[in-house]
């Protein structure tokens, strides 16, 4: 007896076949009972629901009370023929049609795909053949769904809520300086603790950088070190075990566009020399491969870690982090920058509300000092998790810190306006002028002009930054609106440290 090995790509379409649809349901129409009954069988174990009926009629009767998710019709059957139940084959069914002929010819194999066939298969057919159609049209159905969901993904984050948020001069000048290099094609590092925002600074960068192509991210973390060469670069045809078929990496998905390669701290040092070849050579070279192939992508980095002494422990290539730190940005962490911490608490509650369907929490003065006073350890996405939290459990965004969370002391993380100009920070709360600060809503060492500024912020934000509504709101005129804002902004310009200065800190890390 013979024993024939068997393929890999065999035992894959075997697997896939074997593979229970726990949810799905198929529709047998065919005027024979033979073959009703043989496609019943052959697909019980398959889907969860199956029907069979002789012609279209009866199915048409059916799929108006029943979902079905593949249909499996036969042309030529009594009555109305299978091409002609439009009911089906219309743009709107949200059915795949199968088509099965035992009178083939190419005349009625494009009327069949015209009308809207998702497949065709000739009688008599191998099971292997209809479990491979079938296999076709379900990994439609799935990359279509996955297709509206990567685009409803990158919609959002492609609005402006999915920009960096502040308002404190160091955060404006950030801005600022990632509107200008946006543009330019050279690599941006961009440093800054966990949770400080560092994808949404490179998801800046590209949607103001007029590039036509995509923003890919890629966590160098998060993928282990033997396969985030071929994550990367791609990979042929055979290249390693399990490598059945051929496959682009993410740097020719980013083609014309942007690759964000985050923590690249931890990229394995391997790794580390091949991607300096390609940022020299803007070329790279499938695994398995022998052929280069032109890229045109602008890389933006995060990490962090501190890459000089990362450099000086031997873990990161030199070379690779001067070719990287042509602009290096610094995002600072939020305990740094408290005056944003309460447009960002109702930043976050009114899109969090809007994405969970819930109501949002109630807010008071109390509450912002409160978050103003904790240290966020973990940033401002510890902050969005918290307002999540509030939101979920309806409580209010202070009583849903952690216990044991720290508490800032400092002057300068009291409350909003603080530390709007270096050297302005406030006294230290002790117990008695937090109770103070509880009972007026804003600490007494505030001037009357840092209350009205902070109070005017929240309005605005409440009313997502309609300067109308929000002047109604206040019982002032638009024009007045505007003037404050002129105002304020001028005076967050006039304290920002010197323009050459700090663009020589980005660029050159001290």
């Amino acid at each position: 007896m013979t024993v024939h090995a068997t393929s890999p790509a065999r035992e894959a379409r075997r697997a896939t076949h074997d593979q229970v649809l726990p949810t799905a349901s198929v529709l047998i129409v065919d005027d024979e009972p033979g073959m009703r009954r043989y496609l019943e069988k052959a697909l019980a174990s398959r889907f969860a629901m199956i029907e069979a009926v002789e012609s279209v009629e009866q199915a048409e009767s059916l799929r108006s009370r029943l979902h079905f998710d593949l249909i499996l019709l036969d042309i030529r059957l009594p009555g109305r023929d299978g091409l002609e139940w439009e009911e089906a084959l219309s743009p709107s069914s949200v059915s795949d049609v199968i088509f099965m002929t035992a009178y083939a010819d190419l005349d009625t194999a494009v009327r069949a795909l015209r009308a809207g066939a998702s497949d065709f298969i000739i009688k008599p057919f191998r099971l292997e053949q209809l479990h491979a159609a079938i296999d076709r049209c379900l990994e439609r159905r799935q990359l279509a769904r996955e297709n509206f969901l990567l685009r409803r993904d990158n919609a959002r984050h492609q609005g402006e809520e999915a920009s960096l948020q502040g308002e404190t001069p160091g955060m404006q000048e950030l801005a600022q300086i990632i509107a200008r290099v946006a543009p330019a094609p050279s690599p941006v590092l961009i440093l800054g603790e966990s949770g400080t925002g560092k994808e949404l600074a490179a998801r800046d960068l590209h949607r103001l950088s007029g590039r036509r192509g995509a923003f890919v991210p890629v966590n160098c973390g998060a993928i282990s070190p033997e396969l985030l060469e071929s994550e990367l670069f791609g990979h042929l045809k055979g290249a390693f075990t399990g490598a059945h078929r051929g496959r682009d990496g993410l740097f020719s998905f980013a083609d014309g566009g942007t690759l964000f390669l985050d923590e690249i701290g931890e990229m394995p040092l391997t790794m580390q020399s091949r991607l300096l070849r390609v940022l020299e050579t803007r070329r790279v070279r499938p695994v398995g491969g022998e052929q280069e192939q032109a890229v045109d992508v602008r890389i933006v980095a995060a990490t962090h870690r501190t890459l000089e002494t990362e450099v000086a422990a031997g873990r990161f290539r030199e070379d690779l982090y001067y070719r990287l730190n042509v602009l290096s940005l610094r995002l600072p962490a939020l305990r740094d920058r408290p005056a944003d911490i309460p447009a960002l608490a109702l930043h976050f509650s009114r899109q969090l509300s809007r994405e969970l369907g819930l109501p949002e929490v109630p807010w008071d003065h109390t509450d912002l000092a409160r978050l103003c006073r904790y240290a966020w350890p973990g940033n401002v996405r510890e902050l969005k998790n918290v307002i999540e939290r509030a939101l979920l459990l309806g409580r209010l965004p202070g009583d849903a810190l952690p216990a044991s969370g720290t508490s800032l002391t400092s002057g300068h993380a009291a409350m909003p306006g603080a530390s709007d100009a270096p050297g302005d920070a406030a006294a230290p709360h002790a117990g008695g002028e937090a109770d103070s600060e509880a009972s007026h809503g804003y600490p007494l060492e505030w001037s009357l002009d840092r209350v009205e500024q902070a109070h005017l912020r929240a309005v605005l934000e409440h009313h997502a930054n309609n300067k109308s509504a929000a002047a109604r709101q206040l019982g002032i005129s638009r024009k007045t609106l505007d003037r404050k804002l002129t105002h304020w902004r001028a005076e967050a310009e006039s304290s920002m440290p010197d323009r050459d200065s700090s663009h020589r800190s980005a660029d050159d890390p001290a």
